[in-house]
């Protein structure tokens, strides 16, 4: 009986560490897709949300402004953008450098690319 106790434990400590690790964003932050992702409707709020303080014209980042449809597509297009954000906390050239946006969050971003960067 009491192998069969500590084999269940095992089990469900071994259930527990294989499970996807959420931040408490990702649990509280759910971005729902409902249809074609476009700029306007899902991007625009997460780039306000998490890059513009930087990436504006008086920001730390001002190089590389965010703050338009064109701005944010060209840095998809041709600045790594979705490599940036879809590296792990602690990595270089994550961004933002205030640490990993939540994987929702990045999931939208990836699906606006998929679905065409559409205004």
């Amino acid at each position: 009986m009491k192998k069969l106790i500590y084999i269940s434990i095992a089990v469900m400590a071994a259930a527990l560490c294989s499970c996807e690790s959420n931040t408490y964003e990702d649990i509280s932050d759910p971005f729902i897709i409902n249809g074609t992702v476009t700029y306007t409707g899902y991007v625009k709020g997460i780039v306000d949300d998490k890059c513009v303080s930087c990436h504006n014209p008086g920001g730390d980042a001002s190089s590389r402004p965010l703050q338009t449809y064109d701005q944010v597509k060209d840095a998809v297009l041709n600045h790594d953008l979705l490599t940036r954000i879809q590296l792990q906390s602690g990595e270089e050239d994550l961004m933002p450098k205030t640490g990993r946006m939540s994987q929702n969050r990045i999931n939208v971003i990836l699906q606006w690319n998929e679905d065409g960067l559409l205004e």
